[in-house]
């Protein structure tokens, strides 16, 4: 028996869908182990899956960065069929999907015979067109490991993150590393000065979001430049304007980080606004097949 709580009504799991309660995994895969394992978040909105080719290409180099031999272009056709059964064909949900290394004995080292584990879902889900929370956000040492680059299952340091967030009342843990600002707990961050948008570069300290990557071709089309540096902690008051992104959070304002407030009263940086209005109109089209293996293979603009 499930607890109570918001879950898909079907899950896409190695080849078969089940309903969620009987949903399962044997408590010898490498996901539930050692959070051996990739996974990605998408929307299908209006006009189909939002950026889903970027997801997916996302999903694949993961994949391949932790060895995990699976081809996504095997998930298209499972993704059809379970928003079907889910009665989401054509309804604005969430798709969480997770690949783990399989099932083997509990040794540190890669097996060489396991099979890669497949699960899928979606979940009925509304984004507003633009979102409207002014967020507040503490500051937090980022203690996670060297590879956040790899959208791993293993999110411990995030979660401590998160958590210590909604203890404090904000929506959101900025983390700090060696003095610079890399992302947010769920999210990234980008900060404005001087009309210019400034967010840390895509290493291995942060994970490089579809969301982040779509704001900065969006600012390469509207004329604000981008500059891909580390912004350090004592330069957050110095800095107009600063924004969170990512799949759910989509481009939102921040009025406070740490103790520093950047706007009152429902107020939105210029540049903060001029972001979610192009954003939101990315809405209107289909952009299922659209990439980014361009920009992803740059480590500066």
């Amino acid at each position: 028996m499930l607890p109570q709580g918001n879950f898909p009504p079907k899950v896409f799991i190695n080849g078969e869908i089940r309903s969620s309660e009987d949903a399962q995994i044997s408590v010898f895969d490498r996901g539930f182990l050692f959070g051996d394992g990739i996974y990605e978040v998408m929307m299908q909105l209006e006009n189909g899956i939002f950026y889903k080719q970027a997801h997916l290409d996302r999903l694949q180099d993961n994949l391949n960065k932790i060895h995990i031999a699976f081809y996504v272009e095997e998930i298209e056709h499972h993704l059809e069929a379970l928003l079907k059964s889910a009665g989401l064909t054509e309804k604005s949900c969430l798709i969480y999907m997770q690949v783990t290394r399989g099932i083997a004995a509990r040794k540190h080292a890669y097996p060489k015979e396991a099979t890669a584990s497949v699960m899928i879902y979606a979940l009925p889900y509304e984004l507003p067109r633009i979102n409207p929370k002014q967020m507040t956000a503490i500051l937090e040492p980022d203690v996670r490991w060297h590879r956040c680059d790899i959208k791993s299952v293993s999110l411990l340091g995030n979660i401590m993150a998160n958590e210590a967030a909604m203890n404090a009342g904000a929506n959101e843990a900025a983390l700090v590393r060696d003095g610079y600002l890399t992302e947010g707990s769920h999210t990234n961050i980008l900060f404005v000065k001087d009309g210019k948008v400034i967010t840390h570069p895509a290493n291995e300290h942060i994970l490089n979001g579809v969301t982040r990557m779509i704001v900065i071709q969006l600012c390469l089309e509207l004329g604000i430049p981008v500059v891909e540096k580390p912004v350090a902690q004592s330069e957050i008051e110095q800095m107009d304007e600063a924004f969170f992104t990512g799949t759910t959070t989509q481009v939102a304002a921040i009025a406070q980080l740490g103790k520093h407030v950047y706007f009152e009263d429902n107020q939105v940086g210029a540049v903060t606004r001029q972001l979610q209005e192009a954003f939101a109109l990315l809405r209107e089209k289909n952009t299922s097949e659209l990439t980014f293996q361009t920009y992803m293979n740059q480590q500066t603009i």
